[in-house]
């Protein structure tokens, strides 16, 4: 008989295995366990006689992420080099301050292929002044050499201090959220479709056969569905900038879900459960889940 394998729903692949509680606390937390009832549901994974962790044992390491966090964010960056990043803003509402905020992100792939977290700050909201604080943060840490690519979404704010910080750096649109984008212009009888459409232009074996899919779709749709074809062409220099660089890194430029991925299981906490969540709390929680993932995270 074949084996019988055990997936959670609840623990993501990179927890699921740790033999560290560094990484199945903070999980746990966002999944919705009070501090206090970490002591009774670990106690059912660890055996009885798993050490003490009593609520005040959970507030030490919490303590302990502060102090992670702060000693990452003085790093030096002198002897770093990324070639890629990925950058990202997700709002997140916690449940006991008045407005969401925005957390900054950037993963970074070194000339080895390896993805690493390389910014993260909290801000009011995703605007250029925000994303020029981390970006010059991260230049006076030492982080000398541009990127050559930087991947993300269509938020201005961050194109803006990319230019600014790091002007040398590329431009490439994220084609998950330009898809989005495009889509909402359709009903949504017809987008089952246009997707297949929009796959055509974002998986062409070829920067031709690209331009040439885009000229096909305008062809069908801009008729009818002008600011949906806008919304495909006035981006194409940017959405095609991945052609430049090895195929073999194809599927990892096309899109900033690197970081959005991570957030789903942030997300899970802030809506599913009643217990109070502070900005600081969010925070910590955050970066030790990137900080956690980003051990488990695909090579170049």
């Amino acid at each position: 008989e074949g084996k019988i394998r055990f997936t959670s729903n609840i623990l993501p692949r990179w927890a699921r295995r740790s033999k560290s509680l560094d990484a199945l606390l903070p999980v746990l937390y966002l999944r919705g366990v009070s501090t206090g009832d970490f002591q009774e549901a670990l106690a059912a994974l660890l055996g009885a006689d798993a050490p003490n962790l009593s609520p005040g044992v959970i507030s030490r390491l919490t303590a302990g992420w502060q102090e992670d966090y702060d000693r990452w964010q003085r790093r030096d960056l002198s002897a770093r080099r990324y070639v890629y990043i990925w950058a990202d803003g997700v709002y997140l509402q916690a449940r006991m301050e008045p407005s969401a905020e925005c957390m900054l992100v950037i993963i970074g792939a070194t000339p080895e292929g390896r993805k690493e977290l390389l910014g993260f700050q909290v801000g009011v909201r995703e605007s250029a002044q925000n994303w020029r604080e981390l970006l010059v943060g991260l230049k006076a840490r030492g982080l000398a050499v541009a990127p050559e690519l930087a991947v993300g979404d269509g938020a201005l704010g961050f194109w803006k201090a990319m230019d600014e910080v790091f002007p040398g750096t590329r431009h490439q649109r994220c084609w998950f959220h330009k898809m989005s984008n495009v889509l909402n212009h359709f009903p949504k009888s017809m987008q089952p479709t246009v997707t297949v459409d929009l796959r055509e232009v974002s998986h062409a074996e070829t920067r031709a056969a690209a331009l040439a899919a885009i000229e096909t779709f305008k062809a069908k749709y801009a008729a009818k569905y002008e600011r949906a074809a806008a919304c495909l062409t006035k981006d194409t220099e940017a959405l095609l900038s991945f052609y430049d660089f090895p195929a073999e890194h194809w599927d990892h430029l096309r899109t900033s879900n690197p970081v959005e991925s991570v957030f789903a299981t942030v997300r899970h906490r802030t809506v599913r459960t009643k217990g109070a969540l502070s900005q600081k709390t969010a925070k910590l929680m955050v970066f030790t889940l990137l900080s956690a993932a980003s051990k488990k995270w695909r090579k170049l």
